[in-house]
């Protein structure tokens, strides 16, 4: 079988159609993007994946109530958040475009596996995009294996409309991709991951794009396999840096560093030691995240599948415009000390499904052209 599967050519699509995808960067003014949905989901899967980048008491009660529904007292604050943040982003002229309700209880499987959903609130991790191409990416978590296809209708569209839609080869999920009984590393030990380099697995949100450059940190869901199956499929017109991450259970770029617009890149002082950056990044000013305003409420600090640093996951609407959550003053502080212009919007309890601003969401399309920062 082929590595890479293609939507194939079709007469229907005309060559010299301009595709409604286009976005190379964090940062270029932002005109449309794919928000997630909280509808049909249920609580993650219990496998040693998904349990190794959970914290804390969160990690504990996953793997108790693994395949049931969220109740009610974590979906209805997060829904009502979601549905101002969606309000908030067409309100600044952004078109908002959303993935069809699924019911994640429903039992999938593979000739090796079986598992209950997850839930689509992501889809910063299970697509990538790179000008005007859309990558589904080969994630590694079982429960979200089937979760693009609940993107499907607005793939389609947009391939009909000019854009290109790539499949990375689809993993197996075999014990063989798993390190056994692996355990997260204590402070001073080495960092491992739980994967081995059986097959090329990744989340597009251990990811971020600045035109030609690409930088990427290894995780407990992207291993070297992975990393290496996009290099080659972007080809010599693309640049790939590994970035090294201190976090003892990495999973996903955008709370240990994260690019705010050229020249200026925001790191995790816990996790990025400055020093050992890509020589290319240290040209650019580097802007220290500020410890993140605890979180009191026992409830959010109990179900939350992050770790504390969601006040780096910001989202750009452009080079001066970032949208953050107003309970972490600090960063808000130092964002505007920095010369941008936050825009408050609410979104602590969506944490309990995933993320905030930037994973909650995929930007389609920028204002801008492919350039070289660098």
């Amino acid at each position: 079988m082929d590595m890479i599967t293609r939507a194939p050519a079709s007469d229907a699509v005309p060559s010299d159609r301009v595709s409604p995808v286009n976005s190379h960067n964090e940062w270029d003014t932002l005109e449309e993007v794919i928000v997630g949905r909280l509808e049909g989901a249920v609580i993650p899967s219990d496998h040693s994946v998904v349990t190794c980048n959970v914290p804390g008491m969160a990690a504990r009660a996953q793997s108790l109530f693994a395949g049931f529904r969220y109740p009610k007292i974590m979906i209805e604050p997060a829904q009502r958040e979601l549905d101002g943040f969606v309000a908030l982003l067409r309100s600044l002229d952004i078109v908002v475009r959303r993935p069809d309700a699924v019911d994640h209880r429903k039992r999938f499987s593979t000739p090796e596996w079986s598992s209950r959903g997850f839930c689509n609130s992501c889809p910063r991790d299970s697509m990538l995009v790179i000008g005007d191409e859309i990558i589904e990416t080969p994630m590694v978590w079982p429960c979200r294996y089937f979760e693009t296809h609940s993107f499907r209708p607005i793939l389609k569209d947009y391939f009909q409309r000019g854009a290109r839609w790539t499949g990375a080869p689809r993993p197996q999920l075999t014990d063989e991709l798993f390190v056994p009984e692996f355990r997260v590393p204590k402070r001073g030990e080495p960092i491992s991951y739980i994967l081995t380099e059986f097959e090329p697995v990744f989340d597009a949100a251990d990811f971020f794009r600045c035109g030609r450059d690409l930088f990427v940190t290894r995780s407990n869901v992207t291993n070297a396999s992975g990393i290496e199956w996009l290099r080659r499929h972007l080809g010599d017109g693309y640049r790939i840096h590994e970035i090294e991450s201190r976090c003892p259970n990495p999973m996903h770029i955008d709370t240990t560093i994260l690019p705010l617009g050229p020249g200026k890149i925001l790191i995790n002082p816990e996790y990025i030691d400055v020093d050992r950056l890509p020589a290319i990044l240290k040209r650019w000013d580097i802007l220290v995240a500020p410890e993140p305003d605890p979180i009191t409420d026992p409830m959010l600090r109990i179900t939350s599948l992050c770790g504390k640093w969601l006040n780096m996951n910001v989202l750009m609407v452009d080079e001066k415009r970032v949208i953050v959550d107003p309970h972490h003053t600090a960063t808000m502080r130092a964002l505007e000390n920095w010369g941008f212009e936050p825009i408050p919007c609410e979104f602590l309890h969506y944490a309990a499904f995933g993320g905030a601003f930037h994973c909650a969401t995929l930007d389609v399309r920028r204002r801008g052209a492919l350039e070289s920062y660098f």
